[in-house]
């Protein structure tokens, strides 16, 4: 967990230098093994085994590796979407195949060229990235909004179950809490190496 000078007195922008750079300072061999525990927590939860359509994001270097998990849903025969960011700062979700080809966008970030497009409504789970959490399921993310503008319908229709959105993150990047902004979408839970 970052430590906190009293962590309320910290702004977002404070919160995510401080977890990008502890993120960061995992080496690969401890970042490939934490992983590995996150993929397997993530593949015995419920909300997983009961998903057909699930937004799986494709890792940056830092991030928690996807790869074993989209692999793992690929056997198991769910549909994989992946995040593409478009000029509206909202994400358009296309399907994944194995086949797929992948570009790297201005921001770093691997995405499918082509694939079905699904409505981000229809998808059953988002596995979503995160730079810091806390354990009221508050997120940070790199400061785009992409996801929080993309699913503001969930904020809108309470009562909507559909998509569950999941953070994906390392026990580090636990934070003891985050001020949430009125437009930010609180998560369902946050996986880690620990959960």
């Amino acid at each position: 967990m970052v430590p906190s000078n009293s962590s309320s007195d910290r702004t977002q922008s404070d919160i995510r230098a401080a977890c990008k750079t502890l993120r960061a300072q995992l080496n690969p061999k401890t970042r490939s093994q934490l992983s590995e525990k996150i993929t397997a927590n993530i593949i015995d939860s419920d909300f997983f085994s009961e998903a057909k359509n699930i937004a799986i994001f494709v890792p940056m270097k830092t991030e928690v590796d996807t790869w074993p998990l989209i692999n793992c849903a690929w056997q198991q025969k769910k549909r994989i979407f992946a995040p593409i960011t478009q000029k509206n700062l909202n994400l358009s979700f296309h399907q994944f195949v194995d086949e797929s080809d992948l570009s790297t966008n201005k921001m770093g970030l691997q995405e499918p060229l082509g694939g079905e497009l699904i409505p981000a409504d229809e998808l059953d789970l988002v596995l979503v990235p995160l730079v810091a959490f806390d354990s009221q399921n508050n997120r940070i993310g790199m400061g785009g909004g992409y996801y929080d503008r993309t699913f503001s319908f969930l904020k809108q229709n309470a009562n909507d179950s559909s998509p569950k959105l999941v953070g994906v993150a390392f026990e580090c990047q636990r934070v003891e809490r985050i001020t949430p902004n009125p437009w930010d979408i609180r998560l369902l839970s946050v996986i880690t190496e620990t959960d």
